[in-house]
């Protein structure tokens, strides 16, 4: 069955605080104070466009949506809640801080019908969490997970943002530990990127902070990647949306890509058949100059070859003596196959987080 999401944007709505790296308005394109009929008016007019004989969900984004008042939450919540009822919707989602949970917010949100909650954690690690001005604490987000698991209504997010000021690699493996030990139903990665008027471009811009460069974040968020498929943990967005608001114009510095998650599959792809590469290379030595052909499906091309052929070019520099070939076929979606030396070998996409 098909899904489909109908996003409410309510930029800065119950926001406590300014993030370093926040404008909601560029993320979202949308700077309209939100009520009660523009909600209605927003579910009708996708209800309109979109297969009724498919998964529906109304998502609240932007903002911190438990931030704001019992009756605000309510006000909005009230108009998917009636197509929740009627069958015309199939969820609701909402996203928000750790520090704006408790079980009288909880309670408020099983009465209206929510079944989602995404927590923006960005870090674990309170140093990073400080200098991004994020207000709220490491033990603030293990509070809220704990209050939220008390309750089965709710499936739960977490939301973390590599390369924010003070973030290395070792801080977001550590993260990354801690939020497969909070036991998630999915995960958002979105790579920090330097937005015009933020207090990060301030920062940036007085050389008081450098962004993750695109290829770093690309490395960086595969490693994070290989560690949540590891634990059965699926990601479910990796990089900001791309929107007519977010764009170079917008985009001071930082690695954002319109095609960020599909990048990072591609170095997963790059590094596993990298090291079956490496296997034959070691082990079969005669077999030098002679043909390598690695099938795979359709959809697994740009994967594979990598953005622009890059996956290909770097396989040519490090294997100059393979004379390596890819043919696509109607194979079975999930494997790869290379065939060498007169045997086939099979890669499970499945498992090739396993490297």
């Amino acid at each position: 069955m098909k899904r489909y999401i109908i996003p409410v944007f309510i930029p800065h709505y119950g926001c406590t605080n300014e993030c370093v790296f926040c404008n909601q308005h560029k993320i979202t394109g949308s700077q309209t104070t939100v009520n009660e009929y523009h909600v209605r008016k927003i579910i009708l007019d996708w209800l309109e466009r979109l297969n009724y004989a498919a998964f529906i969900e109304v998502a609240f984004y932007g903002g911190s949506f438990t931030a704001l008042s019992i009756e605000k939450q309510q006000e909005l919540l009230n108009p998917a809640y009636e197509f929740l009822k009627q069958d015309k919707i199939q969820a609701i989602r909402i996203s928000t801080r750790p520090d704006a949970i408790d079980d009288l917010i909880l309670r408020n949100l099983i009465l209206y019908g929510v079944s989602i909650i995404e927590l923006g954690v960005q870090s674990l690690d309170n140093k990073v969490l400080k200098k991004s001005c994020r207000g709220h604490t490491k033990e603030d987000v293990e509070l809220a997970v704990a209050a939220i698991r008390k309750y089965a209504n709710f499936k739960l997010g977490l939301q973390v943002m590599p390369g924010l000021p003070k973030d290395t690699l070792l801080k977001g493996l550590l993260t990354i530990r801690n939020i497969i030990e909070l036991k998630p139903d999915f995960v958002r990665i979105y790579p920090t990127v330097v937005l015009n008027h933020t207090k990060l471009a301030k920062l940036y811009c007085e050389n008081q902070y450098t962004p993750l460069s695109l290829d770093e974040s690309i490395k960086y968020c595969s490693i994070l990647k290989i560690l949540l498929d590891n634990h059965q943990i699926p990601i479910i967005r990796m990089g900001l949306q791309a929107t007519e608001n977010l764009n170079s114009a917008n985009v001071l510095a930082g690695p954002y890509h319109p095609a960020f998650g599909e990048l990072v599959q591609a170095e997963i792809f790059y590094l596993s058949i990298t090291k079956f590469l490496e296997k034959i290379n070691l082990y079969k030595k005669n077999f030098l100059k002679q043909e390598i052909i690695i099938f795979h499906s359709n959809r697994l091309t740009s994967k594979i070859r990598g953005n622009k052929n890059s996956n290909i070019k770097k396989w040519s520099r490090i294997f100059p003596y393979f004379n390596l070939k890819f043919s696509q076929e109607a194979n079975e979606k999930n494997f790869i196959k290379i065939k060498c030396d007169n045997q086939i070998y099979t890669l499970n996409i499945n498992l090739i987080s396993n490297i």
